[in-house]
């Protein structure tokens, strides 16, 4: 019956990442015994100090609609985040908090993109990039990036992916899902490239920031002179606070974006769970040095993962700075057969290995780019040398 459906939610992807963990939980109800790593979320529980602030929120009757776009005390933290750690001032016009990071990305497509208004991808991208921009009626255009440049887009590339018709930048540092992250110089570089071309946005999806294993310090591109009236800076708690199912994101924007965000919202989902928003206040005013010991753990499980995976033949893989994947290219299998399976390309391998290892991954085709699979360390070193030795033994 999808004729009767619009056009616009048939030309969509359903999300890569849900499908697989989908099916992931139908073979596990088959009476399977499925490793998942497939989904983008941390396996901690939130810190007890945040769940204090929620259940005190509570207590105080905090039940009522919350401002469509957040509380002043929410703002005044996010405002105070910013400052500390990205030396960025933005001011309560300027900040609109929404039901998790993803429907704050949809609220900036929505609001910028005309039809056929392009918006430049450096891939690998995030999974629902692509289709948030297909629903603003946008063309989203690739750029090829390659594990020899550790995922990266040069400032060369995207000079040369810039036409009359380019309106945003979309990209995300700390990469999901390559793990990769744009240093200073690197985006000082865009920078440079975007100056000449003052009609471009950019959105800057920070919200593994603080999943950051030391090797390049986090920057932002609303940092850089000239860009901060132009950069949406997008991030939210659900990763680095491991509170995923919390739904709180937010951006820093211009006020001219903000504004019809605020304005879009006001007519899709009102204001975030007013709960949850309290929590957030005590999650981002707190150090972040409280939450270290999840990224220490999660660098740990990155040196596990890397160590496994680099002793399978046919793996090629880079060494992610931050976030907690791993991105590798397993283009040497393509063309093969393996237990009477044809691999053709990444969405048959990822399959491959959910049938017959049972381990979920991801195809590197849902992130624009076919030639990998992504990997979630967010699971125990028990489950990870298992799904790993698991792998080996179906290859």
């Amino acid at each position: 019956m999808s004729n009767r459906l619009s056009e616009r939610i048939n030309s969509v992807t359903p999300s890569a990442t849900l499908e697989m963990a989908a099916k992931a939980r139908e073979l596990r109800a088959s009476g399977k015994d499925i490793i998942g790593l497939s989904l983008g979320e941390p396996d901690f529980n939130t810190p007890d100090y945040i769940k204090e602030a929620a259940k005190q929120a509570i207590n105080d009757d905090y039940n009522s609609y919350s401002p469509v776009d957040g509380y002043v005390e929410l703002k005044d933290a996010i405002i105070t985040k910013f400052k500390r750690d990205n030396d960025l001032n933005y001011e309560h016009a300027q900040i609109v908090v929404s039901t998790g990071a993803k429907q704050a990305l949809y609220n900036v497509a929505q609001v910028v993109l005309n039809k056929g208004d392009e918006v430049i991808l450096p891939c690998p991208y995030w999974v629902s990039y692509s289709d948030i921009v297909k629903l603003a009626d946008g063309v989203p255009v690739e750029v090829p990036t390659s594990i020899e440049s550790d995922f990266k887009m040069t400032a060369n590339q995207l000079e040369a992916a810039i036409t009359p018709k380019t309106k945003m930048l979309w990209y995300s540092s700390p990469c999901n899902p390559s793990g990769s992250i744009y240093g200073k110089d690197e985006l000082r570089a865009m920078a440079d490239v975007l100056q000449r071309h003052p009609q471009i946005v950019v959105v800057s999806d920070e919200i593994y920031e603080h999943i950051n294993y030391g090797v390049t310090v986090h920057a932002s591109m609303a940092s850089f002179e000239g860009m901060f009236n132009r950069t949406v800076t997008v991030n939210g708690v659900a990763k680095a606070f491991a509170m995923t199912g919390w739904r709180i994101g937010y951006i820093g924007a211009p006020s001219y974006i903000a504004r019809a965000c605020n304005k879009l919202q006001g007519q899709v989902t009102s204001g975030a769970n007013c709960i949850a928003q309290r929590a957030v206040i005590t999650a981002l005013l707190e150090s972040p040095d409280r939450i270290q010991y999840m990224v220490d753990e999660f660098k740990e499980r990155r040196k596990i993962i890397l160590g496994l995976l680099n002793d399978i033949e046919g793996f090629q893989c880079n060494e992610p700075e931050g976030a907690f994947y791993v991105y590798p290219d397993v283009t040497a299998y393509f063309g093969k057969t393996l237990n009477g399976v044809t691999i053709n390309n990444a969405s048959d391998f990822a399959m491959y290995l959910l049938e017959h290892a049972n381990v979920a991954t991801v195809t590197g085709d849902a992130f624009g780019n076919g030639n990998c699979i992504r990997i979630s360390y967010a699971a125990s070193e028990k489950e990870l040398r298992e799904a790993v030795e698991r792998i080996k033994g179906v290859l």
